[in-house]
């Protein structure tokens, strides 16, 4: 089952009762109630919003994210469940004790289809040639030594909205950066979320690593992902729906990025389905059982 992302931009006391999230708000005559194990992620975006320690709780017990945003309406920080599987323990022993080598191929894979889908979207965009970015990630080797996902970004983002725009991608930079923002941190939500339901701790990684970062694995799983809100991004300029600040009409487009449509292992599934069997086929390669990721391919 597709697991509703809840967005509250508005004061609000949220609480808990009978398995439910129970909204309460000033505009309304009485609780809007929402069975809990609807629920895969919840955004916190008001300063104004209370929400209760046992509804915390229930929402972390059934593995649900949640985003709290700043008063710029950033997302700036975001609560996991700590016990997501019941193989917990045995799976963070498969992450501590991965190899090298094994870490290397991963991140090639990785590198290879996050380029492969950027080929796709520059290619639905009619914008730079595909086949300079589908020539990069023919050659990346283990580890990417020659470091071809920097140098297929720079040519990706030269070209994806049209060279004369002169995008630069930058977290501080013009929009669509803060779209771009804003669509990451969902997808890395989302994606967060999956590792913890099979069993696997984000702050783990297999390419990236920082000692101040608690989602280094995410952020690995989450690149051949990207270029799926890329697309949609696309679609939101191309219609004139970019500002320098974000309309709860951009958001509510951006909260959909769980539902999207991809292609995985040759069959259609919803993003946070894909996702899921993402995380799952990467514990089956710790396990040594297979040795490939499954990853979305786009066209």
């Amino acid at each position: 089952m597709i697991k509703r992302t809840l967005y509250f931009g508005n004061p609000a006391y949220l609480k808990t009762k009978n398995e439910q999230l129970l909204i309460e708000q000033k505009s309304i005559d009485k609780p809007i109630s929402i069975p809990i194990e609807d629920i895969g992620l919840v955004i916190l975006d008001h300063q104004q919003i209370t929400i209760t320690q046992a509804l915390l709780a229930k929402l972390l017990e059934n593995n649900v994210a949640i985003i709290t945003c700043d008063n710029t309406h950033h997302p700036i920080g975001m609560f996991l469940n700590l016990n997501g599987n019941t193989l917990q323990a045995e799976r963070f022993a498969l992450q501590t004790e991965v190899s090298q080598p094994l870490k290397k191929q991963l991140w090639a894979q990785t590198v290879e289809q996050k380029i492969l889908n950027q080929a796709a979207v520059i290619k639905s965009q009619g914008n730079g040639d595909p086949n300079v970015l589908i020539s990069f990630a023919k050659q990346v080797r283990s580890g990417d030594p020659e470091n071809f996902e920097g140098r297929a970004a720079a040519y990706y983002w030269k070209y994806l909205f049209g060279e004369e725009r002169k995008f630069l991608r930058s977290r501080e930079g013009n929009s669509p950066n803060n779209l771009l923002n804003y669509g990451y941190a969902i997808l890395r939500a989302a994606v967060a979320r999956a590792l913890t339901g099979s069993g696997l701790l984000p702050a783990f990684g297999i390419h990236h690593r920082n000692k101040y970062n608690a989602y280094c694995l995410a952020d690995d799983i989450m690149e051949p992902y990207r270029p799926v809100v890329d697309k949609l991004i696309c679609e939101m300029v191309s219609s004139n729906q970019t500002n320098e600040e974000i309309s709860k009409e951009n958001k509510f487009q951006l909260l959909l990025i769980p539902t999207l449509d991809v292609t995985i292992n040759s069959e259609t599934s919803p993003l946070s389905v894909a996702i899921s069997k993402t995380s799952a086929s990467l514990v089956k390669c710790y396990e040594g059982t297979i040795r490939k990721i499954a990853y979305p391919t786009m066209k």
